[in-house]
């Protein structure tokens, strides 16, 4: 089987989840569902990163041991994954064993091949972000200096091992140029390449004023870097360092789906590291954007943070999801507002969708008792079911580029077409005059039901799979190689009493 490979970063566990954890995961999820249709093998793995200053601080506010504390935290990322009904084939905890042995292991191999020196650092660093910064990434107001979201840094001195970036600037370069969709989108890539243009330093990938992380062997209060640490989780999910063959398939076509705002450790720091250490890079790094709620940033102080578990409990887990992957092209900013959600909950899941399949299945049920009533036939390259059965080729093209709102474009299309198909088809008016071509009708959108219903599993999982129930089609029948007028459904087919699929919101 062909072999791929989804993360998520690992996320970080001083708060609660929020919209951003869960389009992340979402995204990883859609695309992982839809190889997995496509008969690939897949690895999809998430999890929480668990050490660091940040998280040592939360944890003493909280009057609790640090290890105490995220095995709290980190249930609430177990939790939010369960909730999203996910299919991921791992959860990293980076206070787990078999973690701290792949980064200890990870470090070890950058020390063999001289890519680590001790010395002192002295520079701005973020505890919100577990990031040090050079002065040209900051802003200056009188005295202090300032993230770009805003986050004052404190200067830093402290005894450092440190990782010879510098060295990569070149190297890195080169490897943008020969594979230039490594780093998507193009605006992502191009800030990426203007970054390490402007010149790389050596990178500070050990800490000594706290104590909660992995320990670097033979010092006495050196810990890792957290950044240093999280990304190795990426490895420790394929057995880093006894990585089979096999699993070095899956990391050859790894995709990492992250928020804009760790590109720079993603894009530069880790493949300097890999190329360091002579690992191959993974296929693929992919940015999304953020989202805003109703044109505002989102903030804890202002009360505005989106909620993902409640927004499933008022709305629906499919209808969430959705939204997510519709409203914004892959790779941009989105804003989020209930106004705007309902709007495309009723347009295109309400009506388009659920509309029709259940006012198409109940005439069906009342007529021709909820049995196929015919034996469709494909005209030419023009007829509909043709047109159906197109979509998937049109789909596969959009979802291997990452445009999935493309991809559930192409389907909604579809849908539209199917409802002026019935509408022209006046089946109410034509079973009175020639039964024989309702039925005949009424089964091209039946048998166009069964296609929509199996290339939709990816976006809305949950209500694919009882269109495909109600079509009372075979669990094992429900990959995208059926999607082929072979596998059509045949008359007399009984299908089962149609639900409604999905409620409208006023």
């Amino acid at each position: 089987m062909k072999k791929i490979f989804f993360t998520t970063p690992i996320f970080y566990v001083n708060d609660l989840p929020h919209i951003g954890h869960a389009y992340t995961i979402i995204i990883c999820d859609t695309l992982a569902k839809f190889y997995n249709l496509d008969e690939y093998d897949v690895l999809f793995t998430t999890g929480t990163d668990e050490h660091g200053l940040k998280v040592e601080k939360a944890a003493k506010k909280n009057n609790t041991d640090p290890k105490v504390f995220v095995d709290k935290v980190s249930q609430n990322f177990l939790n939010l994954s369960k909730k999203l009904k996910i299919s991921n084939t791992d959860f990293v905890r980076t206070t787990e064993e078999r973690h701290k042995k792949a980064a200890k292991n990870f470090w070890k191999l950058l020390e063999e091949k001289n890519q680590i020196y001790l010395s002192n650092y002295k520079g701005w660093y973020s505890v919100r972000d577990e990031a040090f910064y050079q002065e040209k990434e900051l802003t200056k107001e009188g005295s202090k200096f300032f993230t770009q979201d805003g986050e004052e840094v404190q200067w830093i001195e402290e005894e450092s091992f440190f990782f010879k970036l510098s060295e990569w600037d070149e190297k890195l370069l080169k490897y943008f140029d020969e594979n230039p969709d490594f780093i998507m989108p193009a605006s992502r890539k191009n800030e990426v390449i203007s970054f390490v243009k402007s010149g790389l330093k050596d990178l500070s990938i050990s800490r000594t004023s706290f104590k909660w992380g992995i320990k670097v062997e033979d010092t006495n209060n050196h810990i890792m870097y957290v950044w240093i640490d999280a990304l190795v989780n990426y490895l420790t999910s394929i057995d880093f360092p006894k990585t089979t063959k096999d699993q070095f398939c899956f990391w050859e076509n790894c995709i990492h789906i992250i928020g804009k705002d760790i590109l720079k450790f993603h894009a530069v720091y880790w493949p300097a590291m890999l190329m360091a250490a002579e690992i191959p890079l993974p296929k693929r790094i992919f940015a999304h954007g953020w989202w805003t709620n109703e044109g505002k940033k989102i903030s804890k102080s202002i009360g505005n943070v989106i909620d993902p578990n409640a927004m499933i409990e008022k709305y629906g887990l499919d209808q969430f999801k959705y939204f997510l992957l519709r409203e914004v092209t892959l790779g941009q900013d989105g804003d989020f507002s209930e106004h705007s959600f309902k709007a495309r909950i009723n347009s295109e899941l309400s009506n388009n969708l659920g509309n029709l399949i259940q006012r198409t299945l109940k005439f069906t049920s009342k007529n021709f008792k909820n049995k196929m009533p015919a034996e469709i036939e494909v005209l030419g390259k023009k007829d509909l079911l043709n047109e159906v059965y197109d979509l998937l080729p049109k789909v596969k093209k959009h979802m291997q580029s990452l445009e999935i709102n493309k991809a559930i474009d192409e389907i909604v299309a579809m849908l539209t077409k199917l409802n002026k198909f019935m509408d022209l088809a006046e089946p109410w008016n034509s079973i009175k005059i020639n039964p024989k071509k309702t039925a005949n009708d009424l089964s091209t959108l039946i048998e166009c039901f069964r296609v929509i219903g199996i290339l939709l599993q990816p976006f809305i999982p949950d209500a694919s799979e009882e269109i495909l129930n109600i079509l009372n089609i075979e669990k094992n029948k429900r990959k995208f190689k059926f999607v082929n007028f072979k596998y059509k459904i045949n008359k007399d087919h009984c299908i089962n009493e149609p639900k409604p699929l999905f409620p409208r919101y006023d």
